[in-house]
């Protein structure tokens, strides 16, 4: 598809990852014969979006589930109780701290309820479980834990500590030691915790995974004597900073952990999905199988292929906005600037710049692609293509209807703008393993221009800028009136 990267490799086996690009921090529910998954969306919206799987591998998105901005969003927890689904939301909205939010749905496909706040500042990364007692919990970062109301929409206990996790050696190179991530199953008569350490940046040998197991939910918890679990030991391995793992059973009953890690030479791309198989050992506990990823792995058995993945190209007739198209950090109003149009959508103005706009944005995972669109300016808008991290990092070209401009590292260089009469532009952006390179053109891309300058991009990642994000694809509309965004094509090309 548009030869977009894919797991699996057609033969028994695949190779990871199971979800390219940036899908930091999954979360993943089995549910009868049926996977869903959902991923960390920061300041995308609409955001959290579900994702479908039979057999692991092959992944395809359902919908988004939260289609309300509330802010920057963290780390979410989907689970399954009393036929119901859930979604257990951290979000600091701009300006406040951190709060546990949940949506809730009776179907996975939605609707969606709206956020409720539970009240519960200055967590992140919720894990939900049913502790021996009957009632549920969740354990955040920390690690810390409080038990809900049983319709789990309500916090209905106090905030306390519940783990004191597993240190690794005092020369081991990591970040911090930074306790996260909990995620928790029952497995015969122990409640196993899963959690990350070491931080989930910084030197490539940070993050990783560690276990512990208590018969109690309220503990005491027993160290897990195989940790760390995962972990990536030299920067040479194809996966860095590997962690935030949940374990999951197979369709033939094996099971399996999944996680996330940054890519050797591409933190651009964000934090990727990850699967790795495991085994039970006889001690009751568990071990990882996959070694460093480098290789093509056996595909788990027993499931049904199911679709992979879905064609980034638009001719703008359906709908993808929440799927494949968002808005970065927009304001509650900012959905109000966009509708759809016969074979095109329109994106209103806000600010003046790349630099103070709301644009919208698509997520690659490939390390190198060609994306191509058409933009028609509308009473005196300005736009344009991005590679966009945040409002400090991006680089792109924009039109006026009297100039072309040129964005390097979130400035624009005033020696590059160039008078050019412009009411509709074709752009071509590639990114060829983080190398850029631009063409326009004015006759829908009879002939093209190359554009006189050439980037790099590959320091513009969270170890530079923060935030934990990726550069993705994006288009801007800024100064008055908007653009008309048509005909978006996309085809990776490495």
């Amino acid at each position: 598809m548009e030869g977009q990267r894919k797991a699996d490799l057609g033969n028994g086996t695949y190779l990871n990852p199971i979800v390219a690009g940036d899908h930091p921090d999954p979360t993943i529910l089995k549910d009868g014969s049926d996977y869903y998954m959902t991923f960390t969306p920061f300041d995308a919206s609409p955001g959290i979006v579900i994702w479908h799987s039979t057999d692991l591998v092959n992944w395809s998105p359902v919908t988004a589930a939260l289609t309300k901005p509330i802010g920057t969003v963290f780390a979410v927890d989907l689970c399954k109780h009393n036929d119901r689904y859930f979604i257990y939301i951290p979000a600091a909205a701009q300006g406040k701290g951190w709060s546990i939010y949940v949506i809730w749905a009776d179907h996975i496909k939605g609707p969606w309820s709206d956020p409720i706040d539970l009240k519960v500042t200055g967590c992140i990364d919720p894990g939900h479980i049913v502790g021996e007692d009957g009632k549920r919990y969740l354990f955040v970062n920390g690690i810390r834990k409080f038990r809900l109301t049983d319709d789990g929409l309500a916090a209905d206990g106090p905030l306390e500590p519940a783990y004191s996790p597993w240190r690794y050696p005092d020369d081991w190179v990591v970040e911090d030691f930074a306790p996260e991530g909990p995620k928790l199953l029952r497995h015969g008569e122990w409640f196993y915790l899963i959690t990350a350490v070491g931080g989930t940046a910084g030197p490539p040998t940070s993050h990783m995974v560690i276990a512990a197991r208590s018969k109690s939910i309220h503990g005491p918890w027993e160290h897990c004597p195989h940790n760390p679990l995962v972990r990536t030991t030299s920067a040479a391995e194809p996966w860095w900073s590997r962690g935030h793992a949940s374990l999951v059973e197979g369709p033939a009953g094996d099971w399996w952990m999944v996680y996330h890690g940054y890519e050797n030479g591409f933190r651009t791309l964000g934090r990727q999905t990850l699967l790795e198989p495991m085994e039970w050992t006889s001690d009751g506990w568990f071990r990882a199988k996959g070694g460093d990823l480098s290789k093509p792995l056996p595909k788990p058995k027993g499931g049904k292929s199911s679709t992979s993945g879905f064609a980034l190209s638009d001719d703008f007739t359906r709908n993808k906005f929440g799927v494949q198209w968002s808005l970065h950090q927009p304001a509650a109003e900012d959905m109000q600037r966009v509708r759809h149009e016969k074979g095109a959508l329109y994106l209103a103005a806000k600010g003046q710049s790349p630099a103070d706009s709301s644009p919208l944005t698509c997520l690659a995972g490939d390390r190198a692609y060609v994306a191509e669109v058409t933009l028609d300016l509308l009473d005196g808008a300005e736009g344009g293509v991005l590679l966009f991290y945040n409002h400090k990092a991006f680089v792109g070209v924009g039109f006026t209807p009297e100039h072309m401009k040129t964005f390097e590292y979130a400035d624009e260089l005033a020696w590059m703008q160039q008078p050019m009469v412009t009411s509709s532009v074709r752009i071509r952006l590639t990114n060829d393993n983080n190398v850029v390179t631009y063409h326009y053109s004015h006759d829908g891309g009879k002939t093209w221009v190359l554009h006189g300058l050439r980037m790099e991009v590959s320091g513009m990642h969270h170890n530079v800028f923060g935030g934990f994000l990726s550069l993705k694809f994006g288009i801007y509309s800024a100064k008055k009136g908007g653009i008309r965004i048509r005909d978006f094509t996309y085809h990776a090309i490495g």
